[in-house]
């Protein structure tokens, strides 16, 4: 089956355009590196797709720089001097914003100042005055933050201190001190809900455990324990 011939414009669907353009460029470096091995030639392609890649192609036996060296002689022309010039220009100008920069830096430090007017002198002054507004702003600011954590800190130091007082004062009057002392609290500690039973303790002699035994009784302590407990239930 004959093959369609394809009309030379431009592909307006991206997908085939880059497919196209991916196999015509295989082909054409293809062809290129054939050209070189069989007749020696020098060879050089430089693309760049419509997606701003850049594919190459240069004889093994040459590089790019000497095909563009060839080109030069062979033409007479000189395709550096323009750009030369032009980066000639550009390093002039970033030399004089150096020198520039150099002799203010110097001025501010009370160097180079010969060369000054007095309307420059003026300005100077006024430049030195704005900085120095800007450093001293900087300055307290930076000082201030440091008084503020310090003084944060100084009130944790204090309230802590204050804590140790009076915990300690609380304990020289009182030696149980911070001890469960009434029902209310030792319900709780037990974890009785509503209070719960009272819980007596009561010291007896050590042979009143041999005699006459409550039922309600519970010995707590062993055989040679003197510390008996028993439930008492509300009414």
């Amino acid at each position: 089956m004959a093959r369609g011939k394809i009309q030379i414009k431009k592909i307006e669907n991206q997908t085939n355009r880059q497919v196209t353009y991916s196999k015509r460029r295989n082909g054409l470096f293809k062809k290129a590196h054939e050209l070189s091995v069989l007749c020696d030639a020098k060879v050089s392609i430089v693309m760049v797709s419509s997606s701003q890649k850049l594919h190459e192609y240069i004889s093994p036996t040459i590089t790019t720089k000497q095909v563009f060296d060839d080109y030069q002689t062979a033409v007479g022309v000189d395709l550096w001097s323009s750009h030369y010039q032009k980066m000639q220009e550009h390093l002039q100008k970033l030399k004089e914003v150096n020198r520039n920069l150099t002799r203010e830096i110097r001025q501010r430090v009370g160097e180079s100042l010969n060369d000054l007017g007095y309307d420059q002198m003026v300005n100077l002054i006024e430049d030195i005055d704005k900085s120095l507004g800007v450093i001293r702003e900087k300055k307290y600011k930076v000082i201030g933050n440091r008084i503020e954590t310090g003084k944060k800190k100084v009130r944790n130091v204090e309230e802590i201190h204050r804590n140790l007082v009076l915990e300690f004062e609380a304990r020289q009057e009182d030696p149980h001190y911070g001890l469960v002392e009434n029902e209310g609290d030792y319900n709780s500690f037990l974890g009785f809900a509503h209070g719960g039973p009272r819980i007596v303790a009561l010291h007896v002699p050590p042979n009143h455990h041999h005699h006459h035994h409550h039922p309600s009784l519970h010995s707590g302590g062993g055989a040679g324990s003197d510390l008996t407990t028993f439930a008492l239930l509300d009414q």
